[in-house]
């Protein structure tokens, strides 16, 4: 997070007079960077304080400030988004939604970290890159935008979601729910995330099109019919562990 966005940059920098003039970097981050929220408190704003809470979230603040100072100091145009959790087809296997979907119809357990009571905001990546595309329209010179589906949810809860889905059209014996197991909570997992994305909506007219339990039925369905992928890719990630 922190060498690769310095050497493109520098890149950038080093190549700035050959550059169209309208040349934009859009900065991809997460809200991980603004650290975490209680159960009452309100959503993430273009406002919010950087407070990341993990290894991981630290480096991904500062890649951002890197990216701002960029502008800063040398006129680079620049925006950053900091969106919620994506899901959607295509995505990694480790990451929660496949791994719930991969586990379940593979018969193993379904790791659900602590309580399973942590909360985020889903995205649907088509509405992210919607998003992205809207950004890339704006005249800013420097401009941030926070992204997000408006659709906060425990984690235990999207389980069910899935789970419940699944049983009706990949059916097994018992519940897949029953595979659910709770695990140790990982380091420095923050309690919630939560978007106000009211700033892109009122100054770029987006706002996210895919209500979460339609947008994961389709993606459990694209899982379902492309089950040969994730597994190829999962047993690539476990190579790589070895190697």
């Amino acid at each position: 997070n922190i060498i690769g966005t310095f050497n493109i940059l520098q890149s950038i920098k080093e190549l700035k007079a050959d550059l169209p003039d309208d040349f934009m970097i859009i900065h991809i981050s997460t809200d991980e960077v603004f650290g975490s929220l209680s159960f009452n408190d309100n959503p993430f704003t273009e406002e919010s304080p950087y407070l990341p809470n993990s290894p991981y979230s630290a480096s991904k603040a500062s890649s951002d400030l890197l990216v701002r100072s960029w502008h800063e100091t040398y006129g680079i145009k620049a925006v950053i988004t900091n969106c919620s959790n994506n899901y959607g087809p295509w995505q990694n296997p480790e990451k929660l939604i496949p791994k719930i979907i991969f586990n379940a119809i593979s018969g193993n357990t379904i790791p659900i970290y602590g309580n399973g009571k942590n909360i985020r905001d889903w995205l649907h990546v088509s509405d992210h890159v919607n998003a992205l595309l809207s950004v890339g329209q704006t005249d800013e010179m420097f401009g941030k935008y926070v992204i997000g589906g408006n659709q906060e949810m425990s984690n235990i809860e999207l389980a069910k979601i899935i789970c419940s889905y699944l049983d009706k059209v990949a059916p097994s014996e018992k519940s897949y729910f029953k595979q659910i197991e709770y695990v140790e909570d990982r380091l420095g997992h923050d309690l919630r995330y939560a978007i106000d994305a009211s700033h892109i909506k009122d100054n770029l007219g987006f706002k996210p099109l895919y209500k979460l339990r339609q947008g994961i039925q389709d993606t459990i369905d694209w899982y379902l019919q492309n089950k040969s992928w994730v597994r190829k890719k999962a047993n690539s990630q476990e190579q790589q562990k070895i190697l």
